[in-house]
């Protein structure tokens, strides 16, 4: 059975004007909100539980069991929140649904709304948006006028108003609860869990934080239903995902995938091969956060979330990263370093510090000056890393680390003027080696 393009073909049926609110009603926009204010929030939850849809930014966590966490008996205003701060490098497929379909987003947010009782949203942009934000305000301006936002929306007695935020661009007021902290004014700072945000979070209310690309699956779902949504995809991985394709690849951009679908098919089949010359080193395949895959451990991957996990990576915001033979692996590691070093917000000491040193670590291995004490101590801090901060940038920057040193390990030793003994550099892999994903 062909799996069916449930985020791409409005685009794909009306090129250029999907994202206008009359292409996307004629696509069957609205019809699902308009059934959801039909049914009980209990019914919509169990629908999405039902669906196995999964949290599309990342964690990869149950949408609907995310729904369920918000307590029915508090007193305090309860709020929805959309998270298109995409700042993942490599991932570009949230920013390809504010441009091309910013309905089914804005749908999805209304129905998640509809669900946990909220009457007010929030969708954070990433400051860099600039053509997706135009998008989403006009579409925003567009559902206003409708009557579709706003009090009694489609002519019920059920008030909801969007507020849109947009940051300055910094990757971690992509975790959720720095998120939170950025909508609040203050330093996107990452806070403590628990209280979970689904009992205290937007302004120490219950609030449901959601990815874009999730939110716009959501409308799809209600209106055909749960049981058409699970014939797509593995028992464990539901549905189709988006995957954003870079690289020395003959035809990058985004593609909607069956969920299951087999890595090496995908690369040389829809993406065309690798350009004329160069040869498969590895692919990052769910964004920089996630454990590089040599060229054989690619052979025969699924892309859905356990196929990767046995491979040892992770399906991640689906940045599909393509690496080719004339690329060095230090430098492909420096690059995301310099990233994370840049990025950290400084509030946990193994984050601010080893991303840091990590960094001047590759630089000095890169310019000739490297040893394998400095290839070790690597390792080591990518150890004192992974699960001792309060969110999981440490842990994206050493799960890439450990990897491209596992599986590279002699380029990072042929930059080291002095010999390497490959049986104690491999012992001390050993040592970090149980940092990375495993297979649950």
């Amino acid at each position: 059975m062909a799996a069916p393009k449930i985020l791409m073909q409005r685009a794909l049926d009306r090129p250029g004007e999907s994202h206008v609110l009359e292409a996307y009603e004629a696509g069957g926009g609205y019809r699902a909100i308009r059934k959801a204010l039909g049914m009980s929030p209990d019914a919509l939850i169990d629908e999405l539980k039902k669906s196995g849809l999964r949290g599309r930014g990342g964690a990869g966590f149950p949408t609907g069991t995310k729904w369920s966490f918000i307590p029915r008996d508090s007193e305090k205003p309860r709020y929805l929140l959309c998270n298109s701060d995409e700042s993942e490098p490599g991932t570009f497929k949230d920013r390809w649904l504010l441009e091309n379909d910013p309905h089914a987003v804005l749908e999805g947010m209304m129905i998640a709304a509809v669900a946990i009782g909220s009457h007010l949203m929030f969708n954070y942009f990433r400051g860099e948006f600039s053509y997706p934000l135009e998008r989403w305000r006009a579409a925003v301006e567009e559902a206003y006028r409708k009557g579709y936002l706003g009090k009694g929306i489609f002519g019920s007695d059920y008030d909801l108003e969007t507020v849109t935020h947009y940051g300055a661009g910094a990757y971690i007021a992509g975790e959720e609860t720095g998120m939170l902290e950025s909508l609040e004014g203050k330093k996107a700072l990452p806070r403590n869990k628990p209280p979970f945000p689904a009992v205290e979070g937007l302004f120490r209310s219950p609030t449901v934080i959601n990815n874009t690309e999730t939110l716009a699956t959501v409308p799809w779902i209600i209106e055909h239903g749960a049981d058409a949504y699970v014939q797509y995809g593995t028992e464990k991985s539901r549905g189709t995902k988006l995957w954003s394709c870079s690289g020395p690849i003959a035809r990058p951009g985004v593609y909607e995938l069956e969920m299951g679908h087999d890595l090496m098919e995908f690369l040389e089949g829809d993406l065309g091969g690798l350009m004329e010359g160069i040869g498969l080193k590895g692919v990052i395949p769910g964004g920089s956060s996630v454990p590089v895959l040599t060229l054989e451990e690619c052979r025969g991957a699924k892309l859905d979330y356990e196929g990767l996990r046995e491979r040892g990576s992770l399906v991640g915001s689906g940045g599909f990263m393509v690496i080719g033979d004339n690329v060095s692996a230090v430098d492909c590691l420096l690059n995301l370093a310099h990233f994370y070093a840049h990025e950290s917000c400084g509030q946990c000491t193994p984050c601010r510090e080893g991303c840091g040193w990590i960094e001047q670590l590759l630089h000095r291995i890169l310019a000739g000056n490297g040893t394998q004490t400095d290839v070790e101590t690597i390792l080591r801090l990518s150890d004192n890393m992974v699960g001792k901060t309060i969110c999981a940038l440490a842990d994206a920057m050493a799960w890439p680390a450990v990897a491209f040193i596992k599986k590279y390990p002699q380029e990072f030793a042929a930059l080291c003027p002095e010999p390497v003994d490959m049986q104690s550099l491999a012992a001390a892999i050993g040592k970090a080696d149980h940092i990375l994903p495993r297979a649950s």
